[in-house]
């Protein structure tokens, strides 16, 4: 059996990935991992045709399964899904064939007088009935020019939302019957919103967020740890830190839950080394396998 199919088979019992970043990329290609089953690159970090991009991604793929996530498509904006950018999206998933593709329930999109504008990040909708239908419409438009199935991620909120008419999950559950789309549900952009607004209730508040969700629409789960900041300050899901303990311990909820989905280590910022990042995909595979066990018995 081949290195590629070895690796294949492993992404379909246990599939524990964690983000490729810039600094890693030669370890990656020189020390290969037992500790990790595929790759999650960022969509638009890898757009360009020309240059080193286009050999690396051909070199890392003859490692690696990949997954693709981006971070720029806006699904949940108004004014659509900018046409150009959904093109070199299309033609990256053509090119790579990822075992995952996904994208966020924000907005980034907006028209000013005719110009099309991006904000530069994930910013947070409103989950009612009219948000709910854009989504809705922005996924289907996105399906059916992949040719696939997107996964839509959960984000962190700055603002206090529960004074929307939907829950969160509730929307996002909605959004994944209508559409068909999977989810990836960002374990710890569920803990970030949890403290910064259910704070008195947190372990109660995480635990309905996932029995919320469809069972089978959960494709992906994403693993992170944020940096700890002084009583009453909003926690900023920065990606800075290893998995926290209170993200770990949901994960085996998660687990339980969501039994087939992938797993992935997020590390974005004050980057580990690349041994680090694989201990970290380490204790992912032992909790998980620990957890099937149990399951099993």
């Amino acid at each position: 059996m081949s290195a590629m199919s070895q690796h294949y088979e492993r992404v379909e019992s246990t599939r524990v990935g964690v983000g490729l970043r810039h600094e890693h990329y030669n370890e990656a290609l020189t020390q290969t991992s037992h500790s990790v089953d595929f790759l999650e690159i960022h969509a638009e970090n890898f757009f360009a045709e020309g240059g080193m991009i286009p050999p690396f991604l051909e070199a890392i793929a003859e490692y690696y399964p990949l997954s693709i996530h981006g971070t720029a498509m806006g699904l949940g904006s108004a004014s659509g899904v900018d046409s150009r950018y959904l093109k070199r999206f299309c033609e990256l998933v053509n090119r790579v064939n990822p075992i995952l593709v996904s994208d966020h329930a924000c907005f980034t999109w907006g028209q000013v007088g005719n110009q099309r504008l991006h904000a530069g990040d994930l910013l947070p909708i409103t989950y009612n009935r009219a948000s709910l239908d854009i989504l809705v419409d922005n996924i289907d438009l996105v399906q059916q020019a992949l040719g696939r199935q997107l996964l839509i991620e959960n984000i962190v909120s700055y603002v206090d939302q529960r004074s929307d008419p939907m829950h969160e999950a509730e929307f996002l559950a909605a959004a994944a019957t209508l559409t068909g789309c999977g989810l990836l549900v960002d374990l710890n952009n569920v803990l970030v919103n949890g403290r910064n607004f259910h704070a008195h209730n947190l372990a109660q508040y995480a635990t309905t967020w996932l029995k919320t969700l469809p069972t089978g629409a959960v494709k992906e789960i994403h693993l992170a740890g944020s940096s700890e900041v002084q009583p009453g300050e909003l926690i900023v899901d920065d990606h800075s830190q290893p998995v926290s303990h209170a993200c770990w311990a949901l994960y085996q909820q998660a687990i339980h839950m969501f039994p087939g989905a992938a797993t992935l280590i997020e590390w974005d910022n004050q980057l580990p080394t690349w041994e680090r990042l694989q201990e970290e995909a380490g204790t992912a595979r032992f909790i998980l396998a620990q957890t099937l066990m149990e399951a099993m018995s």
